[in-house]
């Protein structure tokens, strides 16, 4: 059973999506250690579909689905507001979260300089 996954990052402050930000996806075990699993790039449309992650190399071509379990999301958000020349509060974007079963997972990101929401989009 695996599941797929997109994110589509949302700039509050601008009202506009969020082009080119790096994200990677890492699978997390049960005993709490991080995995790499695949990096992304938001496209012009703020958006990482499940068909433009770049898998980790190293990674059985096995491992390239999401089964069951915990991941995290991190959202590079520091090299976005630098190229704004804006100070960033969080310098990083970590989302934890957990894959249920095979369906498709949406995680958006609501961000500002200065705060972020997230939930889970359809």
């Amino acid at each position: 059973m695996s599941g797929t996954l997109s994110s589509h990052i949302l700039d509050t402050h601008l009202g506009k999506p969020a082009a080119d930000i790096a994200v990677t996806l890492h699978r997390v075990s049960a005993k709490g250690e991080a995995s790499l699993l695949a990096n992304g790039v938001t496209n012009a449309d703020g958006r990482v579909t499940p068909d433009s992650w770049s898998f980790n190399p190293t990674i059985d071509i096995a491992e390239y689905h999401l089964d069951v379990g915990r991941y995290t999301l991190t959202f590079d958000t520091q090299a976005y507001f630098d190229t704004q020349s804006l100070t960033a509060f969080y310098p990083q974007v970590v989302i934890d979260f957990m894959i249920n079963d095979n369906g498709h997972y949406h995680v958006p990101l609501l961000l500002s300089a200065h705060g972020y929401s997230t939930y889970r989009g359809s």
